[in-house]
């Protein structure tokens, strides 16, 4: 919602103090749609070379992040934990064993059916699941553990960001191909010389049309649109730390509320439970 509604404001106030300067839409309805083809089109072409088509499809899905923000909530962190905490004092109580009806099939698990939201991000459950069947596995080094979950949330991050990247890159370059579009607005002026002042004039204005959307693209929808997709990633990041903390801190040994107090502050601290709300959830949880 942030972003639409930035986006209006910024168009009303670019063109709203255009207008009330006195300024006419005129030249600008005119020149835009030949403008925006030149530009949007070598825009769109430059993301295309640069790009393999799982990067693109991958951009393009970010732009339902940057409009709705971060999948994740409050009450999705408590879930989380509550989840973790059930796996892990499972694990202390009974032994890692007793988690394998959990982890080999999370689809007909009491405790990720409970928590249908975390069920169907595979990336979340693939995670929990593949940890703990090492620790099954008898790979319960917490400092190892700890090494490669780092490394593999790296990779996945790495991963995600690409769409911002990608993003960022278009804006950088949508000024240069605005100058382009101005260029050969130039040219088709210099064609038409023998024409009146008037005709010239409104050639000239429909050239700079072109280096004025490309800076407006650039800076004030691309650009944005980057930076806003990489904050959506970076905090939704954090729903994977929490998981990596409660499962090292439980390999070092630790009690399941401690474990899970310490994944709790991990959360991105908008989103982060409260010690006495994730208390009574965990108070309240029960599972068959």
């Amino acid at each position: 919602m942030n972003t639409i509604g930035g986006l209006v404001f910024l168009f009303a106030c670019v063109f709203g103090s255009y207008i009330l300067s006195g300024g006419s839409m005129g030249p600008l309805i005119e020149a835009v749609p030949f403008e925006m083809l030149t530009i949007g089109g070598a825009a769109i072409g430059t993301f295309i070379m640069g790009n393999s088509m799982n990067d693109i499809k991958h951009t393009l899905a970010g732009f339902k992040k940057i409009l709705k923000g971060a999948v994740f909530k409050k009450s999705d962190y408590v879930e989380l934990l509550s989840l973790l905490f059930y796996l892990v004092r499972l694990a202390s109580t009974k032994g890692a064993m007793a988690l394998e009806a959990h982890i080999e099939k999370p689809d007909d698990s009491a405790a990720f059916q409970k928590f249908p939201k975390i069920l169907h991000n595979h990336h979340v459950t693939h995670l929990i699941c593949d940890y703990l069947r090492m620790v099954g596995m008898n790979a319960d080094d917490p400092n190892q553990i700890e090494d490669v979950m780092a490394r593999e949330l790296k990779k996945i991050l790495h991963e995600e960001m690409h769409g911002s990247h990608a993003l960022q890159n278009m804006a950088d370059g949508l000024p240069a191909l605005g100058i382009v579009a101005a260029v050969l607005g130039v040219i088709k002026t210099m064609s038409h010389i023998s024409e009146p002042p008037a005709v010239l004039g409104a050639m000239i204005g429909g050239a700079l049309t072109g280096t004025f959307l490309g800076v407006l693209l650039a800076y004030g929808m691309v650009g944005p649109f980057a930076t806003r997709l990489k904050g959506v990633v970076e905090e939704e990041a954090k729903f994977m730390e929490v998981v990596r903390a409660v499962l090292v801190a439980h390999l070092h040994g630790n009690a399941p509320q401690v474990s899970v107090e310490t994944g709790r502050k991990m959360a991105p601290s908008q989103h982060m439970p409260t010690f006495q709300a994730l208390e009574e959830a965990l108070q309240g949880l029960q599972i068959a």
